[in-house]
Order: structure tokens, then sequence, then C-alpha cells
């Protein structure tokens, strides 16, 4: 029972791990299967699989995670892709999802499958379904600009006249 049940921790760390790519996961289901090999060879020895499970995740993520996130995030032709997790979404160009304003009207973009708070650069008016880049990261928060011409700008009310005529 104890290898079927390292196996299938290791299998929903995998899963994890396809939908984050952080390489921690990765290790972890390599434990898990480590130690699900140690349950058939010593089924009672439930701390030994426990030991080796936390023994092989740390050795991965300490040892190999570090080259493997080095590899992984160099682009044979360009370089890195970026400096954490801002610099690589700085420069990705996003659809709003509703208006998006100043920082007091603050909307949404969709960006690598996740919903964001946005701001337009700007200050301006940006309408839903627009195509912006996303120009820096403050906090949650992107700031973002549209791709295809200036953002509209914020209404403004109609100078009134303020020289007087004589009337005839």
């Amino acid at each position: 029972m104890a290898p079927l049940a390292w196996l299938i921790l290791g299998v929903i760390l995998l899963a994890v791990e396809l939908r984050h790519l952080a390489f921690y996961a990765l290790f972890g289901a390599a434990g898990c299967f480590a130690a699900a090999l140690t349950a058939l060879l010593v089924p009672d020895a439930i701390p030994l699989q426990v030991v080796v499970a936390a023994g092989i995740a740390t050795l991965g993520i300490v040892a190999i995670r570090p080259m493997m996130s080095r590899r992984f995030h160099v682009h044979p032709d360009t370089g890195p892709l970026g400096k954490g997790v801002a610099g690589t979404l700085v420069g990705e160009e996003v659809l709003t999802l509703d208006e998006v304003g100043d920082i007091h009207r603050v909307g949404h973009v969709r960006l690598a499958g996740e919903r964001w708070l946005a701001t337009s650069g700007s200050g301006a008016t940006i309408p839903a379904g627009t195509k912006v880049l996303v120009t820096a990261v403050e906090g949650t928060t992107l700031v973002v600009w549209p791709v295809d011409g200036p953002a509209e700008l914020p209404p403004t009310e109609p100078a009134s006249d303020q020289t007087h005529k004589e009337q005839p």
C-alpha cells in the first residue's frame, strides 16, 4: 500500500510542476518515486521511506535545481529571458479584460492564463479588449500602455467663454 501512496503523491507533484515550472515539485516527485522504490524493498521501514523522499528532494532542489533553472530561463538566440518574475512580465503583450485607468480606476488584463490588476501608464482610460504592452510591475499591479495608438484621454469639461460680448 505504501508504494502506491508514494507513486500517487509523486504523480500529483508532477502535475503541479507541469503547471508552475518552478522545479521544486519536480524534485519532490523524484523523492516520492525513490520512496516508492524503497517501500517495495523495505515495506515496514516507513521512517526510512520518509528520509529517502526528503533526502532526494532536498538534494535535487539544492544541487540540481539551480542549474536547471539557469538552462531553462535562457533562450539560445537571445540570452536570458529576464530576471525574476517581474522581469519576465515586462514586455509582454496582453489584452485588457475591462477598462484600465489610473491608480484610482484599476482594471484587469489576462497574462499567462491569470487575471492581473493593471493601470494605464499615462493615466488615460484604455478600453476593454485593447492590446497593451506591460511596461512595469508595481507590487502586484501591471503598468500597461496601448500597443496600437494612444489611450483615450479622460473626458474634460469644455472651457466656458469668459469674455462678455456687448449686445447691440
